[in-house]
């Protein structure tokens, strides 16, 4: 191993490799050397067991290894290198161009996309994907998710929630969301059932209330705000995501919907009557199949005394 790394040159290879993947290319281009020189020197580096390779397209990228016994060693002859090769400072500004040539080129791709990046497909990009992201980005709230349904969205948000209260009025939906909480291990995901109108959670006790296209099937959708209201602490969140208003009479029957949706202002006017401020109201998807139903979301925040409509999840 001594032998090996009295080679300045070798040395000099190792380095760059202690800090970067690099190609033989661009090994060249950093040190000056030729490719056969390179090429001879990480053979030797590799045999040692120094040196890792991968590939990478058609390209073969090379990084420092350390195998045990003589990590102390080698990570003491790349520190002195520093002061005992005089190249080592080129070196390091040569490894600095490489990798902003290769920043450039990054940036030089996405900017060729500008304008067009949303409007083809992106491996790994998908709503699902960025969902499931999205979910670790709340904060610790206590959130009631009213009409849960088969709690698909509180199993969701039990992930990062400190608590989720599902309700819904079928206790057969009760039923089949407490057994899959249960099967899946969640403990933080208590499932009640109950009227959207009539909750059986406490005044002020969660963060946020979620009725996820559930208001258009309450007899009373102005009840079923004003219960929001009462259970969400001063600074809580209502989220109402439901249909915009529509002409689909059948929907009806097959959905068992009570109201044909909403329009923007009936819904921005429902939350402003329950005391709500901050209301923000907007269509957020259109639907693309028959029968094309549209989708509002909006949000409305109970204010915290004479402060209005500041949020207690900001400071949470």
């Amino acid at each position: 191993m001594l032998r090996l790394l009295s080679d300045p040159g070798r040395v000099r290879v190792l380095r760059l490799l202690a800090q970067e993947e690099l190609s033989v290319a661009e090994l060249q281009e950093i040190l000056g050397m030729g490719q056969s020189r390179i090429s001879m020197q990480l053979a030797q580096l590799r045999q040692a067991g120094l040196v890792a390779v991968r590939r990478s397209g058609q390209k073969s990228l090379y990084r420092m290894t350390l195998p045990a016994g003589v990590q102390a060693l080698v990570r003491e002859v790349l520190e002195r290198s520093k002061e005992e090769i005089p190249r080592s400072a080129e070196d390091d500004e040569g490894l600095q161009l490489v990798l902003e040539r290769r920043r450039d080129h990054l940036r030089n791709y996405f900017d060729a996309l500008a304008g067009r990046f949303g409007r083809h497909y992106v491996p790994g990009r998908s709503w699902k994907a960025l969902s499931e992201m999205l979910l670790y980005l709340l904060p610790p709230l206590v959130i009631a998710d009213i009409g849960a349904g088969e709690a698909t969205i509180s199993l969701l948000l039990a992930r990062s929630a400190r608590k989720v209260i599902a309700v819904d009025s079928s206790r057969r939906m009760v039923e089949y969301g407490r057994s899959l909480a249960e099967r899946h291990g969640i403990a933080n995901l208590d499932y009640r059932p109950g009227d959207m109108e009539d909750l059986p959670i406490e005044e002020a006790e969660v963060d946020v209330a979620l009725l996820h296209q559930t208001l258009h099937h309450a007899l009373h959708p102005d009840r079923a705000l004003a219960e929001a209201w009462r259970v969400l602490r001063p600074g809580g969140r209502v989220i109402v995501l439901d249909l915009l208003k529509h002409d689909v009479e059948a929907a009806r029957e097959l959905y068992g919907d009570i109201w044909p949706g909403f329009s923007q202002a009936e819904l921005a006017g429902m939350l402003r009557e329950q005391g709500f401020a901050c209301i923000d109201v907007a269509i957020v998807d259109r639907g693309t199949e028959q029968p094309r139903f549209d989708t509002l979301l909006a949000v409305g925040v109970k204010p915290v005394g004479a402060e209005g409509c500041v949020s207690n999840q900001s400071a949470t």
